[in-house]
């Protein structure tokens, strides 16, 4: 964030226009509400069929339906007769789906770390079997990064 003259406060205008272009507000629209996190989490792992995500998830149906249409149109899922049952469909994620593992797997960590549960299973690295790395912030040279180390620039031509 850009800082006025008074380097402790923040200058105002400079973040409404940074806040105008700021891709946050539509991806909160598309993911940021707790049904689509929970579906998310059953993609993740494994869950296909709408009657899976209905009994795994004890959510309504109507509710689900609307929720997994809004996610397919959004390109979180994709969604695909099943090949077995003609009747059926598989919603699997789509690229652009899995590249949500991160964010999913912060937002489970920070429950954990701030009292909203933990679990006695973790994610680890299928080769080894191996717990795999906290989600941090990190420099480019892998130094973890704190908010106080960080600040706004232009981002470089070409990246």
């Amino acid at each position: 964030m850009t800082r006025t003259a008074n380097e402790n406060e923040p200058d105002i205008e400079a973040f409404r226009a940074a806040a105008l272009k700021c891709p946050l507000p539509p991806s909160i629209e598309l993911i940021g509400e707790r049904w689509a996190f929970l579906i998310l989490r059953g993609a993740f792992n494994g869950l296909q069929h709408f009657e899976q995500f209905q009994a795994g998830l004890g959510i309504a149906r109507n509710i689900l339906s609307n929720r997994l249409a809004r996610m397919v149109e959004g390109g979180i899922l994709e969604r695909r007769p099943d090949p077995a049952d003609r009747r059926k469909v598989i919603y699997s994620l789509s690229p652009k789906g899995e590249a949500l593992l991160p964010v999913v797997l912060a937002l489970r960590q920070w429950g954990e770390d701030w009292g909203h549960g933990t679990q006695h299973i973790v994610l680890a690295d299928q080769r080894d079997g191996v717990p795999i790395r906290r989600i941090t912030v990190q420099a480019a040279d892998g130094r973890e990064l704190k908010l106080g180390e960080l600040m706004w620039v232009d981002r470089p031509a070409g990246i």
